[in-house]
């Protein structure tokens, strides 16, 4: 099947996955150093500079959140266990023998079974858990006109464990993914392809290619705006 270049990434995609990264990267450095498992910053400043990153996130989430719905690109992410076991079975077995990947990527649906249930179970679990202990970590003692006032929280034992639990699973994840960005067609394409926008996939039936170019159209006038 022959191939053509097709805008995959939008410039707001490609700067939400890379700031994402850094502050996952920079939140797991510092909360680990806040649980003593080495000193870099010293604690106090970890402790500040978790909290400033902590900020940015929920940031940054937030316009995701906003941009997702606002383009449509949330249903990139609805789970379908359609070619799950071909996938499963690709990623076990297929990869290691050169089998032809049992999905193919298009502008409309970039990514695969897996990928959706896994992205899926991070965005209504794993990320809103992280965030929401957090914040009851941070705001368990706050100021009020009367003084300190505290949540009506027996323990923060509970929320830590929860929260810390929930950073290793966030990590899995990114050790995980690195790895399967070197699946790509070859080992840097798919770095390339989020770094650029830019990606070389399977030409797509009429319908679907027409729609993919009208995308990229569109995209290019609102990013030259």
């Amino acid at each position: 099947m022959s191939k053509s270049i097709y805008k995959v990434y939008r410039a707001f995609e490609r700067f939400w996955h890379w700031m994402q990264a850094l502050l996952i990267f920079f939140l797991a450095f510092s909360g680990f150093e806040i649980h003593g498992a080495y000193s870099f910053f010293g604690f106090k400043d970890a402790v500040k500079y978790h909290s400033i990153a902590a900020y940015m996130f929920l940031i940054l989430i937030i316009f995701a959140i906003f941009w997702h719905f606002a383009t449509g690109e949330w249903k990139q992410y609805i789970p379908t266990f359609e070619n799950i076991k071909a996938q499963l079975n690709y990623y076990i077995f297929g990869i290691f023998k050169n089998s032809p990947h049992p999905t193919k990527k298009t502008v409309l649906s970039k990514l695969n079974p897996l990928q959706k249930i896994t992205y899926f179970g991070l965005k209504i679990m794993v990320i809103p858990v992280i965030v929401s202990s957090g914040l009851f970590y941070m705001f368990y003692r706050y100021p009020t006109s009367h003084g300190i006032q505290a949540m009506n929280i027996k323990s923060l034992e509970l929320i830590a464990v929860v929260h810390t639990l929930s950073a290793f699973l966030l990590v899995a994840f990114i050790i995980v993914h690195l790895y399967l960005i070197t699946t790509g067609e070859t080992v840097t394409s798919n770095l390339k392809a989020m770094l650029t926008g830019y990606e070389e996939l399977d030409n797509l039936t009429e319908e679907a290619n027409s729609a993919a170019r009208t995308l990229d159209l569109s995209t290019t006038i609102e990013e030259n705006r």
